[in-house]
């Protein structure tokens, strides 16, 4: 893959993460805007997770029938019509709605996005530019939180998605100087595939470890402003954003991973060793430091992007056809896990409080390390006849 391919990758990749995680720090500017509860607010997220879970299948077939390419530009096409819908409503009803439809479109372009690298990567580059997507996609997930908690405070909410529009029309631009992933394999559309894919070890294996990866990462993440503004009661949205500079650190890990890889001997163990970073950083959140929270963000996402980079990585390097797929039941199982992440957990902050909060979360870190422990190295294929 050239570098003009990587690079408008990055960017389609960058933007697609910036819109999804763009209302975040802005959420208790929206409680007091539209005049909803904390509850309410987070359904903003959790609305736009909750097609994330379920349509990456549906994809991941219709890749085995259309380029990827088609389908990222049909995708991008969307997002921009509905990101300027948010600049001009009023509603947070219709703000709902506007995020619910952005959550058909995201993982198009996600799984699109992946498919075409697995296709038209060289096999032997392909847990490389694997490693540069997800460090993108981390890049994304901390500019759209940082940048619109800034656009927001000097400008407006409302200037924050204005930006994103902008940055997406010329996106779709971009799109145009791709060269076509014609050479995928094509196959007939059968569900017994994806539930193959599911049984079958290591696949299973490493979609329930990152279910309970983004599980805890995402409720995490969505409660952590209102914790926040209970430390801190003059904290502002850029200040919030500021917090999420961990994802920097996720960034680094996600480029490093080969050498991690290579360094303890395997990919099994290094997603074990992330999950183990992850589970120990979650203590320190139980501060009522804002510096410590700061702090402890960069080690919480170190470890949950080793995981992600090293897993996502592996499963394109493992599976030879049906790459679609493959791909479109891994990401159903990461958002699978952010939409109950990003809500469940709500209901423990609530009425039992952040301690117990932080147990909750810990409790699936531990699932998720049993099932990574039963990850099994052998290549599994699909067959055509099921």
């Amino acid at each position: 893959m050239n570098l003009r391919k990587v690079a408008i990758i990055i960017y389609v990749t960058v933007l697609t993460f910036s819109v999804l995680y763009s209302p975040q720090p802005l959420l208790p500017i929206l409680i007091n805007e539209f005049q909803v509860d904390a509850s309410h607010a987070a359904l903003l997220m959790s609305v736009t997770l909750i097609p994330l879970s379920i349509s990456p299948i549906f994809y991941g077939f219709m890749l085995e029938s259309f380029t990827a390419k088609k389908v990222l530009r049909i995708a991008l096409i969307g997002l921009t019509v509905t990101e300027a819908g948010i600049c001009f409503t009023s509603s947070f009803k219709i703000f709902l709605l506007i995020r619910f439809l952005q959550g058909f479109m995201i993982p198009a372009i996600l799984t699109s996005v992946m498919t075409y690298i697995s296709v038209v990567s060289e096999k032997g580059l392909i847990q490389k530019v694997m490693s540069i997507y997800i460090a993108s996609t981390i890049l994304g997930g901390f500019l759209g939180r940082f940048v619109s908690g800034a656009i927001s405070h000097y400008f407006g909410w409302k200037y924050s998605f204005l930006v994103l529009f902008i940055s997406l029309v010329f996106s779709l631009i971009l799109t145009f100087f791709l060269e076509s992933d014609s050479q995928l394999q094509k196959s007939r559309f059968r569900f017994s595939q994806a539930l193959f894919v599911v049984k079958a070890n290591p696949y299973i294996n490493m979609y329930i470890t990152i279910f309970c990866t983004f599980f805890v990462f995402a409720g995490m993440l969505n409660f952590l402003p209102f914790r926040l503004t209970e430390i801190s009661t003059g904290i502002n949205e850029m200040q919030i954003g500021i917090v999420y500079s961990g994802y920097i650190m996720g960034i680094v890990v996600s480029l490093t991973s080969l050498k991690f890889i290579k360094l303890m001997g395997g990919e099994k163990r290094v997603v074990l060793t992330g999950l183990l970073v992850f589970l120990a950083s979650i203590p320190a959140f139980a501060t009522n430091s804002v510096s410590i929270v700061f702090i402890s963000m960069f080690v919480f996402c170190g470890g949950m992007f080793t995981v992600h980079s090293v897993e996502s990585g592996y499963l394109n390097k493992i599976s030879k056809e049906n790459k679609g797929v493959v791909n479109g039941v891994y990401v159903s199982a990461y958002y699978t896990g952010g939409v109950l992440g990003t809500y469940l957990p709500g209901f423990i902050y609530t009425y039992y409080g952040w301690q117990l909060f932080l147990l909750s979360m810990s409790s699936v870190i531990m699932v998720g390390i049993l099932s990574a422990a039963f990850i099994r190295g052998k290549k599994v294929e699909i067959p055509d006849s099921i």
